[in-house]
């Protein structure tokens, strides 16, 4: 058998899958991923982990999940509520939820961390991951950096990040791409990763993000950290752990096994027509209905059908080329919802 689901020689190693959830749209996303994962991967054998950051002196508002019925909806879908606090980032950079979560996490145990804002599509325990040597998600466009007229170009800016941290920049360039074309450089998009320990991957990224947030080099002035820090220290993380941008074969997440569809508007807007069938067929039981249901944009774009009417905007086949321009028709239409 060959393509993306070509079998091993040797079964795949147990890992845990984690997301983040709190309080407001992400607790309902969290509800919609346990409900795909368990619908598209009954053999999954791991752990499936809802981090729950908690309020603390970092949070004008309480972060945590206090809404019964989802907790109980949760449950029900064999997922662990795990409570993290937060000493870092907290309500000044929420994205740092995805770093100090990794703390509270199972130790030596390897995990794949994905966005609440994805749908499993597929069997997760047949993705060949390589623990080892951890990768992210490359589903991304060059959001960062965006050199200055002024200023230092991209490849001065990446090369001082790896200097900081002391950390060899050559070997981690794509030497097929031109000088200063932001694919030569090392760059995820950190709505999936994977590593082989949770505390090791979370610590160095911590250190990381942390110091680029509170010692910013020079070379950086006039480059935004928020929201992209964490894609701004993630490369350097996997590359410190020996991973990169070619260890997990292409195809699955990103692919047959998972959806990263960001907003409801966007999935309907582009994603192919069996991913909106999922969507609304992990969505339709009663139990998660009345969980969903809670939540204003789901409510109206799943189950009163203003999904479907943004998606008859669209031909799938000849898309625009700029999210933006599809994010203003669906704006301009009044289906624009996160």
């Amino acid at each position: 058998m060959s393509g993306p689901h070509a079998k091993s020689q040797t079964p795949p190693p147990t890992f845990n899958v984690v997301i983040v959830g709190q309080a407001g749209r992400l607790q309902y996303e969290a509800v919609l991923f346990a409900a795909s994962l368990r619908r598209q991967s009954p053999q999954f054998a791991g752990r499936l982990i809802v981090a729950v950051p908690q309020a603390g002196p970092l949070w004008d508002n309480d972060p945590s999940i206090k809404n019964a019925p989802l907790l109980a909806a949760l449950e029900h879908l064999g997922a662990e509520i795990k409570p993290f606090a937060t000493h870092v980032f907290g309500g000044r950079y929420p994205y740092g939820n995805k770093i100090e979560a990794l703390l509270a996490l199972p130790e030596g145990e390897p995990f794949v961390f994905f966005d609440s804002d994805t749908l499993i599509t597929g069997p997760i325990n047949e993705v060949p991951f390589d623990f080892a040597r951890p990768s992210a998600s490359l589903r991304c466009t060059g959001t960062w950096p965006k050199p200055t007229l002024y200023g230092p170009d991209m490849n001065r800016i990446w090369q001082t990040l790896y200097e900081q941290f002391d950390l060899d920049f050559d070997s981690s360039l794509d030497l097929g791409q031109p000088e200063n074309h932001w694919r030569r450089y090392l760059y995820f998009n950190a709505g999936f990763f994977f590593g082989a320990c949770p505390v090791t991957f979370g610590e160095r990224f911590l250190t990381y993000a942390r110091t680029l947030w509170e010692q910013t080099p020079k070379e950086l002035i006039g480059q935004s950290l928020d929201p992209w820090l964490d894609q701004i220290a993630l490369p350097l993380v996997i590359h410190s752990f020996g991973g990169g941008r070619d260890t997990l074969k292409s195809g699955f997440l990103d692919g047959t096994t998972s959806c990263h569809y960001r907003t409801l508007s966007l999935l309907y807007a582009r994603e192919p027509d069996h991913v909106v069938e999922l969507l609304e067929d992990t969505a339709a039981p009663n139990k998660i209905k009345k969980v969903l249901k809670q939540y204003e944009p789901m409510k109206r774009m799943i189950y009163q059908g203003r999904g479907r009417k943004a998606r008859a905007l669209f031909d799938r086949d000849n898309l625009p080329r700029r999210e933006q321009a599809i994010r203003n028709k669906l704006r301009t239409a009044g289906f624009w919802m996160r």
